[in-house]
């Protein structure tokens, strides 16, 4: 199985954070790395720290203890390091470049997906990192998901041979 990292850049609730890495455990993600000012459990003092952990639990119920994660502090640099590496980057953003995930998506590299700030998304200088831009068609009148919502979406399609060889086996009793 290729590797996937997922990059919250800018995410700034506690409840997206912690939903976020629900689903990237459920879904098999690798790593995540938290860049900019989304929050997590080493920042701040101690009753800061305390806090951030209590709402983020509220929502990842426990997957913030079973996910790998990291903190970035140089997001171009690191983007570059994991090209460098062999990792394919992707946005999850809305551009006119961007390639629909409704018509499948093959993971055939490792992969780092970068979710940004659900107002104004990923910042240009950001995105001219990327080897892609991926996105997610809507049909209502809303231009966006939430963003823990959208991460779900991404990942289930970026998952899905997996989720299907996984869906093939013997339910443990």
């Amino acid at each position: 199985m290729k590797k996937l990292i997922v990059i919250l850049h800018n995410i700034r609730s506690t409840y997206n954070v912690g939903a976020i890495l629900r689903s990237c455990d459920g879904l098999g993600v690798d790593e995540v790395a938290f860049a900019g000012y989304t929050p997590f459990l080493d920042k701040g003092l101690p009753h800061e720290r305390a806090k951030l952990a209590k709402q983020i639990h509220k929502t990842a119920l426990g997957a913030e203890q079973s996910v790998n994660w990291r903190r970035i502090e140089d997001l171009p640099r690191f983007l570059r390091q994991l090209q460098a590496q062999g990792y394919r980057v992707a946005a999850l953003e809305q551009a006119d470049d961007s390639r629909n995930l409704a018509d499948g998506y093959q993971q055939d590299t490792d992969l780092a997906l970068i979710l940004g700030e659900e107002v104004h998304g990923i910042p240009a200088d950001i995105l001219g990192c990327c080897d892609e831009v991926l996105e997610i068609p809507m049909c209502g009148q809303k231009e966006s998901f939430n963003v823990s919502v959208a991460t779900s979406i991404a990942l289930w399609e970026i998952r899905k041979p997996v989720l299907h060889e996984i869906g093939t086996r013997p339910h443990r009793t």
